[in-house]
């Protein structure tokens, strides 16, 4: 192609400021050729980005979502700044899917294990009563979570500081930060006082003679001060503080989450509870796992009275999960779920390797 060709090609103006800068260049040619190059590239994206648009025209806003998010996890590593933290245990027990109403007590069963989730008090700071809270349900409250654990473990302290960093971390989620008797404020601070309030306990069992009942209250103490802002209701500021024995388990069994994915779930509590539990589990499969229909609704179905409604609604979010995750290694069929083993490089997170594996790679 000649360089006539090659110029006639280049259309964005500061590469033709470029070209004018090039003429009387003793290599003239090598440059066209590169600016050329350059418009090319641009033009291959442009392209690239106009078939996106147009296919994701005709989606829904959640397959929106969903697609976007794919696309950057795709195509961007995941770094610190990304990953987020929530304790092993609770990537294996879920909290109530939507608001028990008039219920004090949550139970759930997981396999051979049991949870259960009790309803607390915690004292108003304007009225001196101790009020009665709720069950912590729902998406939210499981964000929250997840942004109180990350907090521990960032911070390396039981202590946090909650008021300043709730309002970016809904931000991040995608959640517009709302005031107001309805606002998203007010929601996100109502499951962060359900969660101080409660208690938990978890049941184990080996299958044979042997059981043992361990109480796992999350949180130690919630500090709660007015703001002076006599419209906003419960937008307190907050200190919360771990209970110990949480809060030292947390730091030894954190389980990593790019919360770029949580992004893409934000509003879905069941799917959130299958990415943290996929994400439990995928990390150690080291066989073909097999799970029943019976398993799973046990573990995911507390909204679905029968497991025929169970299946097709739990075939729905592993498809939604799977249009992010394009190569994850899980499958359903008329007998359950199968879970293959994954290569480490294939998970969003990896799984940090051991000190002398690392050892061995350096001297090599």
């Amino acid at each position: 192609m000649s360089v006539e060709d090659q110029i006639a090609m280049i259309r964005d103006d500061d590469l033709l400021v470029e070209v004018e800068q090039a003429r009387g260049h003793f290599m003239f040619k090598t440059i066209i050729e590169h600016i050329a190059h350059k418009q090319a590239l641009r033009d291959s994206e442009a392209a690239k980005r106009t078939e996106i648009d147009a296919r994701r025209a005709v989606m829904s806003r959640d397959q929106r979502r969903r697609d976007a998010v794919r696309e950057v996890i795709e195509n961007t590593p995941s770094c610190p700044e990304n990953i987020q933290h929530i304790h092993s245990v609770l990537a294996l027990c879920g909290l109530p899917y939507r608001e028990p109403k008039g219920e004090r007590e949550f139970f759930r069963e997981y396999g051979r294990n049991t949870l259960s989730i009790m309803a607390g008090r915690l004292k108003n700071p304007r009225t001196g009563q101790m009020e009665v809270q709720g069950l912590p349900y729902g998406p939210k409250a499981r964000l929250v979570l997840l942004h109180l654990c990350t907090e521990a473990v960032r911070q390396r302290s039981a202590r946090i500081e909650v008021a300043d960093s709730l309002s970016g971390f809904i931000k991040q989620m995608g959640f517009p930060v709302t005031g107001g008797e309805r606002g998203t404020l007010r929601q996100f601070k109502e499951q962060l006082n359900r969660l101080a309030a409660c208690t938990m306990q978890l049941g184990l069992w080996d299958g044979a003679a042997r059981s043992s009942t361990l109480n796992v209250p999350p949180f130690r103490q919630l500090d709660i001060w007015l703001t002076g802002n006599t419209d906003q209701g419960l937008l307190w500021s907050n200190t919360v503080q771990f209970h110990a024995d949480f809060y030292e388990n947390l730091i030894r069994h954190a389980l990593p989450v790019d919360i770029r994915a949580a992004r893409a779930f934000a509003g879905s509590a069941r799917k959130l509870d299958m990415l943290f539990w996929m994400g439990y589990r995928l990390r150690s499969v080291q066989r073909p796992l097999r799970l029943s229909w019976d398993n799973l609704h046990q573990q995911f179905g507390s909204d679905n009275a029968s497991i025929r409604s169970f299946k097709q609604a739990f075939k729905g979010d592993l498809s939604h999960i799977k249009e992010v995750f394009p190569r994850l290694r899980v499958s359903l069929d008329d007998s359950g779920m199968l879970l293959l083993p994954t290569d480490p490089s294939e998970l969003l997170v990896r799984p940090k390797r051991p000190k002398l594996e690392k050892q061995a790679a350096s001297a090599a």
